[in-house]
């Protein structure tokens, strides 16, 4: 080898940063026999991905965390001049398979993750997506998946800059009436009936006002609320039209949920 090539493996590993993070896992790619790339969404670095070596081997560094939505304790290093960072360790702090799973509780647990990794920048904290995420994996249960589906849904399209004033319309700015306003494939926000376009659909009473109100209360504010899979369901695609639109791609778990 090189001395060159020597000094810079020394001078890397003299540089090498060490972190840890609560985090929750998004998504994982085979590589070799055994390793893995992780996508992983850290509390204090925002979402990441690294390299674990023998991540398929290694159950006692890696056992049990891996499956997406996990919550975890993740220990990786920052390699100078490279894009991955070295993961080491999860530490396990709670599973989602510690709760009954079904087909529908697993579809939602894998939209929140397919958001994530779609719309999340790298290395950009979120402390406040990261913080909803928690909020809504309580909530998200075999009895009750809709409601913190519908939440998650409204509130990262807003925290991602994507959700207008829902009480006006778009165009004009006029307050809007419930049972009036309308939202297109194509467009942000919601629309009056002056400006309302061809290929709209409009927004049901009851999801208008529960979108307000989702945005001023906590997730446990409708726990007690009767959720069925219809209920807000048309608030759910205009959030999901928004999403697709600014990602410029379909999700593969929406089109999961849409066939339960």
């Amino acid at each position: 080898m090189a001395y060159g090539s020597k000094l810079r493996k020394c001078e890397d590993k003299l540089t090498m940063a060490l972190f840890a993070s609560d985090a929750l896992i998004l998504r994982t790619w085979p590589v070799n026999e055994a390793d893995l790339i992780v996508s992983f969404f850290t509390r204090d670095y925002g979402k990441i991905k690294g390299v674990a070596k023998a991540a398929l081997k290694s159950r006692k560094r890696f056992g049990g965390a891996l499956e997406p939505m996990t919550l975890t304790r993740a220990f990786f290093a920052d390699r100078p001049r490279q894009e991955l960072v070295r993961l080491d360790q999860l530490e396990l702090l709670r599973s989602p398979l510690s709760g009954p799973v079904d087909y529908c509780r697993a579809a939602v647990l894998s939209f929140y993750a397919e958001t994530l990794e779609e719309t999340l920048p790298e290395h950009d904290t979120q402390e406040t997506v990261f913080r909803l995420l928690l909020a809504v994996l309580e909530q998200t249960t075999v009895d009750q998946p809709w409601m913190p589906l519908t939440y998650f849904s409204l509130w990262i399209t807003r925290l991602m800059g994507w959700l207008p004033d829902l009480a006006a319309c778009t165009v004009c700015g006029e307050r809007l009436v419930a049972g009036e306003a309308s939202f297109h494939p194509m467009s942000d926000g919601l629309f009056c009936p002056l400006h309302r376009q061809g290929a709209g659909s409009t927004l049901s009473v009851d999801s208008w006002q529960l979108a307000q109100r989702m945005l001023r209360e906590p997730v446990t504010a409708f726990t007690n609320e009767q959720w069925s899979r219809r209920r807000a369901q048309d608030l759910r695609r205009f959030t999901l039209q928004s999403l697709e639109r600014h990602i410029e791609r379909r999700l593969r778990s929406a089109e999961a949920l849409s066939r339960i």
